[in-house]
């Protein structure tokens, strides 16, 4: 579970409250293997032609395909082949990601980025910044898809809870997968005072644990757990230079909590002065945060609605019965 997982079930769930009949097709129905140097990710391989005939059974109006990997090259394949205008989605900075468990450089795979999302009718961004890094690899055909938090369950009356009973205050706040890429010693090896607290789990965790045995980490946590973390923090810590959006950001902000991220992609299209702060000194900004209004965080965070986001899904695939976007 991830922000983009949580992003596409969300829109699927309201797609079909709303009527539509919608067909996901996800790594769990076919085999897979362990993605190299992630494991926790299976990368999935239908046999040849099972995409195609899902696909040509379901007889769709409309196809998005959410990911660069196997199953979406199956579905780029098959609407190519059939003439099928089809919608991408940019949820990641692949190229940094693979860059950094391969330590190959990024250009190389911002080739295969190029390629791939280059035959999308509309490539969906969450962002005016990965907007803009998108033009300048010749990707134009983009439209905007923001995110939501869901109101039911990320407020600032959410239960604290019960481990953040004796910590020094201000408890500042990790939420999000336990990988590499996610920078998140950056936030463990900042110097303010207090406790650092670390939500999620993933490859990096049991490392983490060894090398920051102060550090309370609490592991998967869901819903109104969830919530409780953070509402009952000080501060959010998003310390990632690699995400698109940052979900966790808007949930954190709903509960009243202020944020203190690097000033890249992400963040700078997210956080402004009044419920957070930006710097390259981390311990700064997290500083600067501490002082923010905790109504004013939740108003903003509240602003973000998924209805908002579904409408602005169902505008790009509505494009389908125009002539190809050009900007």
């Amino acid at each position: 579970m991830n922000g983009v997982v949580r992003t596409l079930t969300t829109t699927c769930e309201l797609l079909r409250e709303h009527g539509h009949e919608v067909l996901v097709l996800s790594p769990d129905q076919f085999m897979s293997l362990p993605c190299p140097t992630y494991p926790e990710i299976r990368l999935a391989f239908g046999r040849p032609g099972a995409i195609s005939a899902k696909l040509r059974e379901f007889g769709p109006d409309a196809i998005h395909i959410a990911t660069e990997g196997p199953l979406g090259l199956a579905a780029r394949r098959y609407c190519q082949r059939a003439g099928v205008p089809f919608t991408t989605a940019y949820h990641t900075q692949f190229p940094d990601y693979v860059a950094k468990r391969t330590r190959l450089p990024a250009s190389w795979f911002w080739r295969y980025i190029e390629w791939f999302h280059g035959a999308s009718r509309r490539i969906l961004v969450a962002t005016e910044s990965i907007r803009e890094e998108l033009r300048t690899h010749g990707l134009t055909r983009l439209h905007h898809w923001t995110r939501g938090v869901d109101m039911a369950c990320f407020d600032p009356a959410a239960p604290v809870p019960p481990e953040y009973a004796d910590l020094p205050r201000p408890i500042q706040l990790y939420v999000g997968r336990v990988a590499v890429e996610k920078n998140i010693e950056a936030f463990l090896d900042a110097g303010h005072p207090g406790s650092k607290v670390v939500v999620g789990d993933g490859p990096a965790l049991e490392s983490l644990r060894a090398r920051y045995p102060e550090t309370v980490f609490l592991g998967r946590k869901s819903g109104r757990e969830l919530a409780g973390c953070y509402a009952g923090a000080d501060v959010f810590v998003f310390p990632s230079r690699t995400d698109t959006f940052g979900l966790v950001m808007i949930e954190s902000l709903a509960c009243g909590t202020p944020v203190a991220a690097f000033p890249v992609a992400g963040p700078q299209d997210i956080v402004i002065d009044a419920v957070g702060a930006l710097s390259e000194d981390l311990d700064r900004a997290i500083d600067a945060a501490l002082y923010c209004d905790r109504n004013a965080c939740a108003e903003y965070g509240a602003k973000f609605s998924w209805a908002a986001a579904t409408n602005q899904f169902l505008a790009g695939l509505a494009a389908f019965d125009a002539e190809p976007a050009t900007g």
